[in-house]
């Protein structure tokens, strides 16, 4: 599934196509996909303006004007191509080709789902093969209680994620540190491969328990180490357009180059990088998830 960084580099793919442009239609070929469109989805949605395009954890959000919220989310496989007019991106230099082998430009390949017209022409296709991904509206008022946004956590990246932050948020987890960074509640958006890459700069175990990097008198030089941490791979990942792992791909076509950065992730059975260290990265299974470390360096 695409992790928070992935999703950032679409939403940023997206935004000089739809943010500040008005959809002259939108075409829903199917009835639903992970669940079923809202009732006259596509009505509402005609004729409307695209005033924003931003992320909040792995979902994009696009602010419709009059106060509706557009909500998607890639699930497993999904993914947007663009299908402009003349293979131009608006706002940057270049002829850019945005084809995918399971789209089309116009939108009728088997597994395309959703067309999104803008009314200068440019076609957004979402292409889902199994059908995971998510689409919602509805309006902004009701975005703090929406089932999928309600109960989020602090974005990485923000402000709200600080040392005393997390200290105070892993005080009593008694789970393993994986697991507590893994908690939507309490950071929005971190996924396995950046965890597993964050716990591996940090010296930390995956399967330390969560509170035994705290204290009661305030945030330890760990904490604060691992907020740090957490910023920089995001960041890094953002900055690459994201990994690549099977189905990902970015709004353009182009693939994310983040996966060759990974220090333990999908690394099994080789060296650890740390200089002197000479011990394998080790595969273990926590909650159904794949978690690669070091257990020599990782404490």
């Amino acid at each position: 599934m695409p992790e928070l960084p992935e999703v950032e580099t679409v939403c940023r793919g997206l935004e000089p196509v739809m943010a500040g442009r008005v959809l002259k239609s939108v075409t829903l070929r199917r009835k639903n996909l992970r669940f079923p469109f809202p009732k006259d989805m596509a009505r509402r949605l005609q004729g409307k303006r695209i005033e924003t395009m931003t992320r909040r954890a792995k979902y994009i959000l696009a602010r419709i004007e009059g106060g509706d919220i557009l909500l998607m989310h890639l699930g497993m496989s999904g993914r947007f191509t663009i299908h402009t007019p003349g293979g131009e991106i608006p706002g940057k230099p270049g002829v850019f080709r945005y084809e995918m082998p399971e789209g089309s430009p116009t939108g009728d390949g088997p597994h395309d789902h959703v067309i999104f017209l803008m009314a200068d022409g440019t076609r957004i296709v979402y292409t889902d093969h199994r059908r995971f991904g998510v689409m919602d509206l509805f309006a902004e008022a009701e975005a703090d209680r929406h089932k999928l946004l309600g109960a989020l956590g602090v974005e990485p990246m923000g402000n709200q994620l600080t040392g005393a932050y997390l200290n105070q948020a892993f005080r009593t987890k008694n789970s393993p540190l994986k697991s507590a960074l893994l908690d939507q509640k309490i950071i929005a958006g971190l996924g396995n491969i950046y965890v597993c890459e964050a716990l591996y700069r940090s010296g930390l175990s995956p399967r330390r328990l969560a509170h035994t990097i705290t204290a009661e008198s305030g945030p330890t030089e760990r904490i604060e180490r691992l907020v740090r941490i957490i910023r920089d791979v995001i960041g890094e990942a953002i900055e690459a357009g994201g990994s690549t792992l099977r189905d990902y791909a970015r709004a353009d076509g182009e693939l994310g180059y983040f996966q060759h950065s990974f220090q333990v992730y999908d690394q099994e059975g080789e060296p650890c990088r740390t200089p002197g260290c000479g011990r394998e990265i080790t595969r273990i299974v926590q909650s159904g998830r794949s978690t690669f470390y070091c257990p020599s360096c990782q404490k």
